[in-house]
């Protein structure tokens, strides 16, 4: 006869913080300024690139639409960034100094540049005027266009934000894939049908991307990868991915069937907005609950101690 199993003496844990207050404070950025600026962004980046390719494999069409978005975004991202803020000269003062050890400080130096890089370009683009120099602006703000995709990523994770510093990893992959697909279906949307070949390939790596580290944020970061499979989080991520498939689905008919095209290039954006405000959103929740500081805390001591 087995022994009797002796009733646990001691109930669950429940992590409560002095007061009921957070460990942490909710992040401070406004809403929706911050995800809008952590998109358009990354639009714009992606579309930079996509437009300086274009540049030199012939295709004319695809090199304006690209222009045209990277500076139309940039400077939206622009305007995002500072009404945060509050006030413009915030933001010039960022740029005083250069800070390699501070995201923020990179971010900032990253984002000026390419934002007056991707105007010129654009500004050529449309008025036919000074067409070299408009190239080279273009290809300026191509080089820059990977670092704008992803910078954003280095910035949340390098916060204490539980849910986004501990996908330090996963994030910059994320926003990366990302915003390949959201300047993809930018393309999808307003470039001829006969020079849309780049943006699909584009828009089908990025979803590639995009899915796989999605599953990872959601099922990989232990205990943290709970915010963003519930809640507000949980349902844009869940849009998101539905979002994203069918845009790389409908993208595989683009060449030859221009509603396919815009359909798909809708989608994508559609998808690329609401990965930015579930990520975002994912963020705060894990701000918002003891558990997720206090627990992963106690696994990196005791992970440390058995190192020993």
């Amino acid at each position: 006869m087995s022994p009797r199993r002796e009733p646990a003496m001691v109930e669950p844990a429940e992590f409560k913080s002095y007061y009921g207050r957070p460990i942490l404070k909710e992040p401070a950025w406004k809403q929706p300024d911050v995800p809008l600026y952590l998109f358009l962004g990354g639009a714009a980046g992606a579309s930079a690139t996509m437009a300086a390719l274009a540049d030199v494999t012939g295709r004319p069409g695809l090199a304006r639409v690209g222009r045209i978005v990277a500076s139309g975004g940039s400077v939206a991202s622009v305007v995002a960034l500072v009404h945060d803020l509050g006030k413009p000269t915030r933001f010039l003062h960022m740029l005083r100094v250069l800070k390699p050890t501070s995201p923020l400080s990179v971010g900032s130096w990253i984002l000026s540049p390419f934002s007056g890089l991707a105007a010129v370009a654009a500004a050529s683009e449309v008025t036919g005027k000074l067409p070299l120099i408009g190239r080279l602006a273009g290809m300026g703000a191509g080089v820059l266009g990977p670092a704008m995709c992803t910078y954003t990523a280095v910035l949340l994770a390098d916060t204490a934000t539980p849910s986004w510093h501990e996908a330090h990893g996963t994030l910059p992959v994320l926003f990366a894939g990302s915003a390949l697909t959201s300047g993809a279906g930018a393309a999808l949307l307003a470039a001829p049908a006969g020079e849309v070949g780049p943006a699909i390939r584009a828009g089908l790596v990025g979803a590639a991307a995009e899915l796989v580290a999605e599953h990872h944020l959601e099922t990989g970061l232990g205990l943290v990868s709970e915010p963003y499979r519930t809640g507000r989080a949980g349902k844009l991520l869940k849009a998101a991915k539905a979002l994203t498939a069918a845009g790389a689905g409908l993208s595989l008919l683009a060449s030859r069937n221009r509603a396919a095209g815009v359909l798909a290039g809708a989608a994508y954006l559609a998808s690329g907005l609401c990965t930015r405000f579930g990520v975002y959103a994912a963020g705060v929740a894990s701000t918002k609950d003891p558990k997720y500081v206090v627990i992963p805390q106690r696994e990196r001591l005791a992970r440390r101690s058995e190192e020993r």
